[in-house]
Parts: C-alpha cells; structure tokens; sequence
C-alpha cells in the first residue's frame, strides 16, 4: 500500500502498556462491609488486617480490591514500542483515517452524518464496554462504545499462523471492524440482536455469519474508495486481502482446529462466502450491493 505521508487519523486511543485490573464500580467490596465487621466479635484484628493492607498499598503492592474507582488501567512507563511496532501504529491511524474518509463521503451522500470511531490499540488485554478481553480473540468492535480495539500483535499472528501476509490484508481486518460501526450506526446490528433473541442457536448463528459477511462487504467497498480515488493500493495488494479473507473462513479455521468442518457452529462464514463479499464491495462500491440478509 502507498500509505506513508498521509493523513492520521487522531481517533486513536493509545493504550499499549496498560495493565488492566478490570471494572470495580461503586467502591471496594472490603470497604463496604467494614462497619459489619467491626460490630462483630472480632474486629479489632480485622481492622489490624485492613491497617496493614493500607500499608502494603502505600508502598506500591497491587491489591486490586482496595480499589475504590472505576475501570481500569495503569498506563506503564516503562513501556516502549519497537520502531516496527510504532510504524505499525502509524500504519493503523492511517487505515483509519482512509476509512473517516470513504463512509464520510458515503454518509452525505445518503444525507447522513458519519460518527468515526475511535480505535483503541492495547496489548495483552483491554477493557471495553462490552467486557474485558484478550488479546487472543483478535480485533474486535463494542457497539456499546462504539470503539474498534486491536492489540497490533495480531499482525504477526496473521502473518504467521494463517499465512495471510502484506499491509493490505491488515488493512482488510480494520476496514471489517470499522464495517461494523457502519453497520451499528445504520441499525444492522440492533436488527441483528433483535432477531437472534427470537431465534434458536443455530438459526442466530446464521444471522451472525450475514452480519459478518456484510462487513466483509463493507471493507470492499473501503477498499473500492481506496484503490478507484485515491490510488492507495499496489498490484498485489487486493490478492493480499483475498488470502487474509479466505485465512479466516470458519471451515479452514475449524478444519485446522478440529479436523472437522461443522457449519451449524458457523459464525463468520466460509473462506468462499468472506472472499465473495469481500469482492462484491470491491467491484461495486455500492452499499445497496451488500445485502447479505436476502
């Protein structure tokens, strides 16, 4: 991708480092219950113990429950990129700025305004509205904060375990997850939560795989704006994507997990059904295109 020297988008919360201790709103639990044990037999030493907790916590030991703030982290000092790590940082606010620009474009076209959405890169763990997660269940969108989150490892992870390498298909994995705030912002998504409350598992399972290849089809069409306008791709980089889209399927990745394939258990969809979509958007660049739900 021709990406260096562009705009950066300053969506991007930066929360590499961080290390995450979870959410404890409402105050510490042992601070609540203090006057219940003090009126019992007893308390002189359970004040002894919470005297020297308070200590422990002054000279800098961890203890998560003394805690009486909301979420979160504690950004570490000590925390230093890599000079590739950093370029891949750059890389990403890049993508994602190319992205503002493609559904701002679209948004007024359709007379709508585009809300961006902010990006969150982390590493190792992170906390969201939608709960607290690993880095091993890769990018993801929260609706509910609406913030896209990647820990920038995943790269490597693509790279190497799915065989899936080049700058465009890691901007394919940004484009599909800011396709999801698309999505949320257009109501796909709550028309999708709406539905599989109504449904069976494997009939909600199917209705999460539309969803998915919809914002397969989203990152097409990203990639359409991308290449048609503002020449960001090279020659190979829309195979680059193809390759990651196909790496990802849910019958290669239960094939190489399970040795089996079971598409009832589907939820993203084939590697065939994620490279077709993908194309759809790219080919088209036509939103009207990518109705995966009929």
């Amino acid at each position: 991708m021709r990406w260096q020297n562009r705009r950066r988008s300053n969506n991007i919360d930066d929360r590499r480092g961080q290390r995450v201790t979870g959410t404890r709103a409402g105050g510490a639990p042992l601070l609540r219950l203090l006057p219940l044990l003090l009126g019992r037999k007893g308390g002189k030493w359970i004040l002894l113990i919470i005297g020297g907790l308070f200590v422990a916590s002054y000279l800098g030991v961890d203890i998560p429950f003394l805690s009486a703030t909301g979420p979160a982290g504690q950004q570490s000092a000590a925390y230093q990129p890599s000079a590739a790590e950093q370029e891949l940082a750059e890389f990403t606010a890049v993508v994602l700025a190319d992205t503002e620009d493609t559904w701002t474009q679209l948004f007024q076209q359709a007379g709508r305004t585009y809300q961006k959405p902010t990006l969150v890169l982390f590493s190792g763990a992170v906390q969201s509205a939608c709960g607290q997660a690993s880095s091993a269940v890769g990018p993801f969108y929260c609706p509910a904060d609406q913030q896209v989150y990647i820990d920038l490892s995943f790269y490597q992870d693509l790279k190497k375990r799915h065989q899936a390498p080049g700058d465009f298909a890691q901007a394919y994995v940004i484009a599909h997850e800011v396709g999801h705030h698309v999505q949320n912002l257009l109501g796909v998504s709550r028309m999708v939560n709406q539905r599989q409350a109504q449904i069976n598992q494997v009939e909600a399972n199917q209705m999460s795989v539309r969803q998915e290849l919809q914002a397969d089809c989203f990152a097409g069409i990203w990639g359409h704006y991308a290449d048609r306008f503002r020449q960001l791709l090279e020659p190979d980089d829309l195979n680059e994507a193809l390759v990651a889209a196909a790496a990802i399927g849910d019958d290669r990745l239960q094939r190489e997990a399970r040795g089996s394939v079971h598409p009832e258990s589907f939820t993203h969809g084939t590697s065939e059904q994620r490279v077709h979509w993908f194309k759809v958007g790219f080919d088209s660049g036509d939103i009207a295109r990518c109705d995966t739900f009929n």
